[in-house]
């Protein structure tokens, strides 16, 4: 490879690993989303407000503060996450924060995160964790308080509560200000438009009536 051809190369390389960020990098030290402005046209987030109305409130949040509620859906858990509404300040900043709250014997489903990566470090209680990667490897490690593990970005993962009779409690961050979720059975079930039913049966080798039991009972 003569010299003429390695700079090009290099320069595509960089190129390509510049396009590969989460999220795009600031042009400024931040980026207050400025969450009462109106854009004229859709935009990859919010307008920032002047830098001159900052204050320290923008960057702080009590969003993570309380639990949240187990029960408003069949799996047992709930997550909070911070965004542009509930704390201003991490706006373009490449990064957000969820509780994770999962009632005794809870799921939070096998699910996937489009934008992100994730480190989750459980704060209460015993809960297994995996994921499973394109050579379709699961890999699993139960966490007890203290304990992170890392979930790659835009692979299936879960977490479970195995304890039967206490609640656990886990503090996840994530490479994405907007990382997106995709819950695998509901959205393989519950799309809207549906999922041709002939296409679940063929790719789960179930029959119609398993694909209507199933569809009624997560839009519970």
């Amino acid at each position: 490879m003569n010299s003429i051809n390695k700079l090009k190369f290099f320069f595509i390389f960089s190129l390509l690993l510049g396009l590969t960020q989460a999220d795009p990098q600031p042009l400024q030290d931040y980026c207050i989303a400025d969450t009462t402005a109106q854009p004229c046209s859709f935009m990859n987030g919010q307008p920032c407000l002047n830098p001159e109305l900052a204050s320290p409130t923008h960057f702080a949040t009590s969003a993570l503060s309380k639990p949240g509620n187990t029960s408003k859906n069949a799996f047992g858990f709930s997550v909070i996450l911070t965004t542009n509404q509930n704390l201003p300040g991490h706006r373009t900043q490449g990064l957000s924060m969820a509780r994770v709250d999962i009632a005794p014997d809870g799921l939070v489903p096998p699910h996937v995160h489009p934008r992100a990566s994730e480190v989750t470090t459980c704060l209460k209680g015993d809960i297994l964790v995996g994921f499973v990667d394109t050579s379709n490897t699961m890999y699993t490690q139960r966490l007890r308080p203290g304990e992170s593990f890392v979930f790659p970005k835009g692979l299936i993962h879960f977490l479970y509560n195995v304890d039967s009779k206490s609640p656990a409690l886990a503090i996840s961050g994530l490479s994405s200000e907007n990382p997106g979720t995709q819950v695998v059975p509901i959205a393989t079930f519950t799309s809207k438009p549906p999922m041709p039913d002939r296409v679940l049966e063929k790719a789960f080798m179930i029959d119609g009536q398993e694909v209507a039991r199933i569809r009624n009972h997560l839009q519970g």
